[in-house]
C-alpha cells in the first residue's frame, strides 16, 4: 500500500534531518531563518519543522551562494522569483477571466 505524501508546505522534518537532506549545517539553517530566507513552521514547544518547500528553498539558496551571490543577493533573487511567480499567476487568472467574458 502506498503511503500518502504530506503537502509540500507542511513542516515534517526536524532541523537535524533537514540539515542532512540539504547538506547544510544546523547553524546555517538557523542563520537563514534569522535573515528571513526561510520560515519553518514550529510545534507548540517551539521545535522547527521544515517542509519540502523549505528544503527546495534551502537548496536554491545553496545554488545561488555557490554561483557567487552573498546572502543579500540570494534574498533579492528569491524575492524577485516569488514576485514573478505571483505576477504570472495573476496574469493567467486575468487572461482566463477575459477569455470567459469574451466567449
Amino acid at each position: 500500500m502506498e503511503k500518502a505524501q504530506p503537502a509540500p508546505e507542511r513542516g515534517v522534518y526536524g532541523i537535524t534531518v533537514a540539515a542532512d537532506l540539504v547538506d547544510m549545517g544546523i547553524q546555517t539553517l538557523r542563520l537563514y531563518e534569522r535573515r528571513g530566507l526561510v520560515h519553518p513552521s514550529r510545534t507548540k514547544g517551539g521545535t522547527r519543522l521544515y517542509s519540502e518547500h523549505d528544503l527546495s528553498r534551502l537548496r536554491r539558496i545553496g545554488r545561488l551562494l555557490s554561483e557567487g551571490l552573498n546572502l543579500a543577493g540570494a534574498a533579492a533573487v528569491l524575492s524577485l522569483e516569488s514576485d514573478n511567480e505571483r505576477l504570472r499567476a495573476d496574469n493567467a487568472r486575468l487572461r482566463a477571466n477575459l477569455k470567459q467574458n469574451d466567449g
